[in-house]
């Protein structure tokens, strides 16, 4: 057994900053006191930056196996501890889609690979396209933490209601990609001004919201837990907000770029502006932070969707939807919540830590005597930008790079059960 000791920490403890010291031993946290004299094998010196449990993530790409050009579990995990996480949540978007249990587990050696907590999602149905369920029970059996068509919405409300009632009968999580695929249409950008500006084929908001309230009054009936993805619209949040008061086991997430961008900061063609669902109006950003703040929505997870330069550099008809996230994600909401004075680091981190855990039911988020030292070392006052050579990731398809987008909060190490997997 080894033992470490964090000194001159700002620990973010039980909801509190502190300063504290942390003695930890054998992967677990065994003591916090504001000053510890044990010998320990390392002596970790926090210099008085902020001590967080890891990040937690629901929403990544890793895109291993099938699309290794784009990402890797090996360097998709090392872009998570890069930025901060810890555990994140794999969609099954990868080839072969992980529909059977012996592709499954093929799926879940392959994760092993993982600096972190690498969760894995199952497709709700095979292939993620067909109307045919994939063996929920079975797949939850072989260690599928919840279950996801991720990019496709379910356009058959039969199937969609099948799938709810045998979810909820083993007590998962069914997390929803809510997308009409009539209303859809081929679109690449929001339908508005700068869709009309520039020529593009335009996405209804509708493509979200009709899926979405058909899928409400499922989840009522069925009682299971229903997880949004990344909300995008007014009414998106508008619907939840009124799914909740009725007591609908629902609960969403929203990305850093839906919160940070509009379509009215696209110029010009620049795919590294189209992502899935696009990003809409201001008046839609600007309720996406208002349900932040009042609480409708639950946490943020970044959608990381990293792609080959030669993928993103075609604009929007021919380059593929998503952007990489889970890097940039901690200093750019910082920077959006906390250094604007509207939200405390407490709150940021209870939306990209505790509350997804809570949510998901993961031993993750929190700082706690006797669990895993799954942590994260942050300078809050170290200004910054990103580059492109920045990124562990395969990707940098990401509109935050430059000095535009200057960041505090930078991630100086990471570790996951006591053992340092990122250090600046």
């Amino acid at each position: 057994m080894t033992t470490k000791l964090i000194k001159n920490a700002k620990l973010l403890y039980d909801n509190k900053l502190i300063n504290s010291d942390v003695l930890i031993d054998d992967g677990q946290f065994v003591k916090i006191a504001p000053f510890i004299g044990s010998r320990a094998d390392e002596v970790i010196n926090a210099e008085r930056n902020l001590v967080i449990p890891g990040l937690v993530d629901v929403h990544v790409h890793f895109r291993e196996p099938g699309q290794v050009h784009k990402e890797t579990i090996k360097t998709g995990s090392a872009a998570a501890a890069h930025g901060g996480f810890t555990t994140v949540g794999a969609m099954p978007n990868v080839t072969p889609v992980p529909d059977s249990v012996e592709k499954f587990k093929h799926q879940m050696e392959l994760n092993k690979q993982s600096k972190i907590n690498l969760l894995q999602y199952a497709p709700i149905t095979l292939d993620e396209t067909s109307d045919k369920l994939s063996p929920i029970e079975d797949l939850a059996t072989a260690g599928a933490f919840a279950f996801s068509n991720d990019g496709h919405g379910i356009n058959n409300a039969k199937t969609m209601f099948n799938a709810m009632q045998r979810i909820a009968q083993i007590g998962s999580h069914l997390a929803a990609h809510v997308e009409d695929q009539n209303l859809f249409n081929k679109g690449v950008i929001n339908a508005g001004d700068t869709a009309t500006r520039l020529g593009l084929p335009a996405i209804e908001r509708v493509a979200e919201t009709s899926q979405l309230a058909r899928d409400l009054l499922l989840a009522k009936e069925t009682g299971v837990h229903y997880h949004v993805c990344h909300i995008s619209t007014r009414d998106s949040v508008d619907l939840i907000r009124i799914a909740k008061d009725a007591g609908i086991n629902v609960t969403c997430e929203v990305t850093p770029h839906h919160l940070l961008l509009s379509d009215e900061d696209i110029k010009d063609d620049d795919a590294n502006f189209k992502m899935n669902p696009p990003l809409r109006s201001e008046s839609d950003r600007r309720a996406l932070i208002a349900g932040v703040l009042d609480g409708t929505i639950d946490m943020i997870a970044t959608d990381h969707a990293p792609h080959a330069e030669d993928e993103k550099n075609k604009g929007f008809l021919k380059s593929a939807f998503g952007i990489t996230g889970i890097e940039t994600s901690f200093p750019l909401m910082y920077r959006l919540f906390v250094k604007s004075g509207v939200m405390t680091v407490e709150k940021l981190v209870y939306l990209m830590a505790t509350r997804p855990a809570e949510i998901f039911g993961l031993e993750a988020g929190k700082v706690e005597l006797d669990k895993p030292a799954d942590f994260t070392i942050i300078d809050l006052d170290e200004e910054y930008h990103f580059e492109q050579g920045d990124f562990l990731s395969k990707g940098f398809n990401t509109p935050f790079v430059g000095e535009d987008w200057d960041v505090f909060g930078r991630i100086k190490q990471t570790y996951v059960n006591g053992e340092n997997v990122y250090s600046e």
